[in-house]
């Protein structure tokens, strides 16, 4: 299982915000039916890779579909393999070295 953060960010689109086009990928990500974390820095979203890339790329394209001719994407990944880890399983290792 894969854990991913991404970040979609149109450029050149004459103003501040960018929620509309996050809130277009967040869509793109529920239609998904993959568990995620929206952040106030991105989204976070666990599964197979195989399903995660392709749903990166229509993440990455939303915004075009809507007219911007920028976008800048920032993806990390953590895939492990040796054993099961989940989006909650890597907070709850933290946390629990704060008890």
């Amino acid at each position: 299982m894969a854990i991913v953060e991404i970040s979609v960010t149109p450029l050149g689109i004459g103003k501040m915000g960018v929620s509309e086009y996050v809130a277009g990928c967040l869509e793109i990500v529920q239609k998904s039916g993959l568990s995620y974390q929206l952040t106030s820095m991105g989204t976070i979203i666990e599964g197979d890779a195989k399903v995660l890339f392709p749903l990166l790329q229509k993440m990455h394209e939303a915004p075009f579909n809507k007219g911007v001719e920028r976008v800048s994407t920032l993806i990390k990944i953590d895939d492990r393999r040796d054993r099961p880890h989940s989006m909650q399983g890597k907070v709850d290792a933290v946390l629990s070295k704060l008890e």
